[in-house]
C-alpha cells in the first residue's frame, strides 16, 4: 500500500475509534487505559509493542464481542499516539453446534471495527484441524462436520450411564486442541487475552480435565483453576487431544503444517477486571455499534457454550423418559426449576424466568419442542434421536458394563443377540443385522465402538476426582455449598 493510502485508512480508524469511544463511560475509559498499560508492560514498552501479537478468541458471544471492542479500541488508541501498536489475531472454532447467529455476530463485529482490511489483524477460522480466513458464510466442511459428530459420541460414551450428564464434554477438548494450536500459528502469539472471570476459567479448566480423562490421556494437576497454567496443560495433553480414539493419521492433521511453530511462548493476560460496567449500560455499544443480536434467554439458561439451549435440554427429557421411568416433560421441568433458581439468584431480570417458563413450562407445547429439538440435533449434531439415547446409556465402555440395562430398557428384541454383540465388540465375527443395528443405534461404526468397548471405566476417588484405571486424576468433583458462590453438582454459572 502507499503511503498516501496507508494515511487515508489511519484516518477511518481513528474516525471509527472516536465514535466507539462515544460509548464508552468515564468507568470504561479509565479500564481502557489500565489495559493499554497492561498490554504495553506485557510487550516491554512501547518500543517493542509493534511486535507484539495477541490472540483473542471469537465465540460470537456478548462478551467476547464487548471484549474485541474494548482490544480494538486499546490497539488504535496505541496507534494514535506511538508509532506502532500492538498486532491482534482473532480466531473462532467451528463446531456442529455453532448457531449462525454467533457467526453473524463475529462478522457484524468484525465490519463495525474495520478488522477485516485492517493488516494489524489477522480474522481466523478453524475447520477439520485447518487454518483459514473467517467466513460467516461457509459452511463447516463436510470432514469436519463427521470428526466433530464422531469425537462428541467418543468422548460422550466415555461416562456411566448413571452418572452426571456431561454428554458435551467434548467441546471442552476440542477448544483446549484448538487454543494451543492456533496460539502457535504462523510465528505464533505472545499472549492470550481473555476476560472470563476467575469461576468461567475455573470451569473450563474443570471441563478440559474431564473431557481429557475421558479421552484417555494423563490428566494435568487439578489445583490449578485459572488459565495462566492453561497452555502449560495444553503442552502436556498434545497436539492431538482424540489419539486414543482413532487409528494413527484417521484424523485430519493441523494444517498448513509447515506454518506452525514447533515452540510455542504464549502467556495470558487476564482482563475479566477490564469489564467494569453493567450489563444494561453495555447494550448500546453491543447492539447500535457492533451490531449483536442477544439470544438472552440462551446465554442466561443454558448450562454450556457447545449446543444451543434446545439441545442442552432435550437429553434432560430423554433421560426422564427412557433412563428413569418418567415423562419427558419432567425432565425438562426439572431442568428449567434448577435454572431458575440459579438466574434468580444471579439477578437476572425476571423477563427472562417468564420467558422461560413459556418456552419450557408448558406442557401443549412440549410436544412441539421436543420434535423441534429433535430435528435440530438431526441437523446440527448429525444424531438421531435414538443415538442420543444410547449416548444416555453408554453402553459400550468398560467391556459393555451397561450393555446388557441399554438393551432392556429400549430394545428388549436385542436382549437374544447380546452374544453377538459382545464378541462383534470384541472384533470377532457376527450377523450382518447385528452390526448394522449397532451403527444405526449408536451412530459410530463398529471399529469405534470396538474401542470404546476395549477402554476401562473412569472412577472416582474419595476425593471425588475422576480417575483412569491407571491412576491419573481428572477433575475435582465439585463439594463446595451453594452460599459460597462456586459451582455445586447440577448448577452452573448463567450469564456470558
Amino acid at each position: 500500500m502507499t503511503a498516501t493510502h496507508d494515511q487515508a485508512m489511519n484516518y477511518v480508524y481513528q474516525q471509527m475509534l472516536q465514535r466507539l469511544l462515544g460509548f464508552f463511560s468515564r468507568a470504561e475509559r479509565t479500564a481502557l487505559q489500565l489495559l493499554i498499560q497492561r498490554l504495553v508492560v506485557s510487550a516491554g514498552g512501547f518500543e517493542r509493542i509493534g511486535d507484539y501479537k495477541v490472540l483473542a478468541i471469537q465465540s460470537g458471544s456478548r462478551d467476547s464481542c464487548y471484549t474485541l471492542a474494548l482490544l480494538r479500541a486499546a490497539q488504535l488508541s496505541i496507534a494514535g499516539r506511538a508509532p506502532a501498536t500492538f498486532q491482534l489475531r482473532v480466531a473462532t472454532l467451528r463446531l456442529n453446534g455453532t448457531a449462525s447467529t454467533a457467526l453473524e455476530n463475529i462478522h457484524r463485529s468484525c465490519s463495525a471495527l474495520f478488522l477485516y482490511d485492517d493488516p494489524r489483524v489477522e480474522v481466523l477460522m478453524v475447520d477439520n484441524r485447518e487454518v483459514l480466513p473467517f467466513n460467516h458464510l461457509a459452511p463447516i466442511s463436510e470432514a469436519g462436520r463427521e470428526s466433530n459428530r464422531l469425537n462428541l459420541l467418543m468422548v460422550g460414551h466415555r461416562r456411566a450411564w448413571d452418572g452426571p450428564l456431561d454428554l458435551w464434554d467434548d467441546g471442552y477438548l476440542a477448544t483446549g486442541e484448538f487454543y494451543g494450536q492456533i496460539a502457535r500459528w504462523d510465528k505464533g502469539v505472545d499472549a492470550l487475552i481473555s476476560s472470563d472471570t476467575p469461576r468461567r476459567q475455573k470451569q473450563f479448566l474443570e471441563g478440559l480435565n474431564r473431557a481429557a480423562a475421558k479421552a484417555g490421556l494423563k490428566t494435568p494437576d487439578p489445583h490449578e483453576t485459572g488459565y495462566e497454567c492453561l497452555f502449560a496443560r495444553l503442552d502436556e495433553l498434545g497436539s492431538d487431544c482424540y489419539r486414543e480414539f482413532y487409528p494413527e493419521s484417521a484424523q485430519a492433521a493441523w494444517r498448513p503444517s509447515d506454518r506452525f511453530e514447533t515452540c510455542r511462548r504464549t502467556t495470558f493476560i487476564d482482563i475479566h477486571d477490564m469489564l467494569v460496567s453493567n450489563l444494561e449500560d453495555r447494550w448500546p455499544l453491543l447492539t447500535d455499534f457492533l451490531g449483536f443480536q442477544p439470544d438472552e434467554l440462551s446465554a442466561q439458561l443454558s448450562d454450556n457454550d457447545y449446543v444451543s439451549l434446545s439441545i442442552s435440554a432435550h437429553p434432560r427429557g430423554l433421560q426422564a423418559c427412557f433412563v428413569h421411568g418418567r415423562t419427558y416433560e419432567r425432565g425438562v421441568g426439572e431442568y428449567l426449576q434448577r435454572a431458575l433458581v440459579m438466574m434468580r439468584r444471579k439477578q437476572v431480570p425476571e423477563r427472562f424466568c417468564e420467558q422461560a417458563m413459556e418456552t419450557f413450562g408448558n406442557p401443549m407445547t412440549m410436544t412441539d419442542q421436543r420434535a423441534l429439538a429433535a430435528a435440530e440435533a438431526q441437523k446440527n449434531l448429525g444424531l438421531s434421536e435414538a443415538q442420543l439415547v444410547c449416548l444416555l446409556f453408554a453402553p459400550f465402555a468398560d467391556n459393555g458394563a451397561a450393555l446388557e440395562h441399554f438393551l432392556r430398557q429400549c430394545h428388549p428384541g436385542m436382549l437374544v443377540a447380546l452374544p453377538d454383540l459382545h464378541r462383534a465388540m470384541q472384533g470377532g465375527p457376527a450377523p450382518e443385522q447385528v452390526l448394522q443395528w449397532m451403527v444405526d443405534v449408536s451412530g459410530l461404526p463398529v471399529s469405534l465402538i470396538g474401542t470404546l468397548y476395549r477402554m476401562g471405566p473412569l472412577v472416582r476417588d474419595e476425593g471425588g476426582a475422576l480417575v483412569m484405571e491407571s491412576g491419573d486424576v481428572g477433575v475435582q468433583a465439585e463439594t463446595t455449598e451453594p452460599d459460597s458462590g462456586a459451582t455445586v453438582a447440577g448448577e452452573w454459572s448463567t450469564g456470558r
